[in-house]
């Protein structure tokens, strides 16, 4: 199970570890976002801190229509105390957890500053 909570601006936040060139494993702050159907999203200074790996370019419809592309990269992450290895898109935004990586798993938000989010595997 994975157990965040709700901050002031009424975001669901979840930490994550993720692994870096060094081996060592980096705790971030993530948005859980249902609107996101990707995997994990990570700003560009984030991802080059961590080195890692390039992989290809990606494409995506915005909310408001619009296209873009961004670099997608590739990193292991600690996902309810295992290791997973995951597509990160590069966004110029808060880190992002996607549909994707909770696939299998029950999403609940107490919908209230301090509220508990709560990721449990199905």
């Amino acid at each position: 199970m994975i157990i965040g909570s709700v901050n002031a601006d009424y975001e669901p936040i979840i930490l994550l570890g993720i692994c870096g060139a060094d081996a060592k494993v980096h705790e971030q702050t993530a948005i859980v976002d249902t609107g996101f159907n990707g995997w994990l999203s990570l700003p560009p200074d984030f991802i080059a801190a961590l080195e890692l790996p390039w992989k290809r370019r990606g494409r995506a419809i915005l909310g408001d229509g619009s296209e873009c592309v961004f670099d997608v990269y590739e990193a292991i992450v600690v996902w309810d105390e295992q290791l997973l290895t995951i597509p990160i898109d590069e966004a110029e935004s808060d880190p992002l957890v996607g549909m994707s990586v909770m696939e299998g798993y029950r999403l609940t938000v107490e919908a209230i500053e301090g509220g508990v989010v709560k990721l449990e595997k199905l």
